[in-house]
């Protein structure tokens, strides 16, 4: 039996249209892994590039956080992170990009624990598409807790 993820997706303190997980497929101690396809009716893509569009690296840069640094925050902050305020900051991203994603296309993001203290959580990030060939790699850090009230 598939484990249920939703207490997770319900946490995230993101809606449309700057929500870019669709499916948690695996969170534990050491990482976190999720999917998300990029609607080709995203405002984004009218302007990047003209009668080519193409996903922005930032965008890229976001969907690795979200799914790889912030689930997998949420997870490890535990189902305390449902009720209190969520706070949430990115520190520093560090991405190298290799393949380009158009609009439509599902990717899948994997990412790696390198550490998670006094709330601050490093992650090597991995997003592959749908071949399975490697979009974007990096290393994402980031502050996540409970705001006092």
């Amino acid at each position: 039996m598939k484990e249920s993820y939703n207490w997770i997706l319900n946490s995230l303190p993101y809606t449309e249209p700057f929500l870019f997980v669709n499916e948690i497929l695996h969170v534990d101690d050491k990482g976190a892994e999720g999917t998300y396809r990029f609607s080709p009716d995203a405002d984004f893509y009218k302007g990047h590039f003209k009668n080519n569009p193409v996903t922005p690296g930032v965008i890229l840069t976001e969907c690795c956080a979200q799914i790889g640094l912030v689930c997998l925050g949420i997870y490890l902050l535990g189902k305390k992170s449902e009720i209190g305020n969520m706070a949430i900051g990115m520190s520093s991203s560090q991405m190298e990009f290799l393949q380009p994603v158009f609009p439509g296309e599902r990717v899948r993001v994997v990412s790696e624990l390198v550490y998670f203290r006094f709330q601050k959580i490093k992650c090597e990030v991995k997003m592959y598409n749908e071949d399975d060939k490697l979009v974007c790699k990096g290393v994402l850090a980031g502050m996540i807790g409970i705001a006092n009230e």
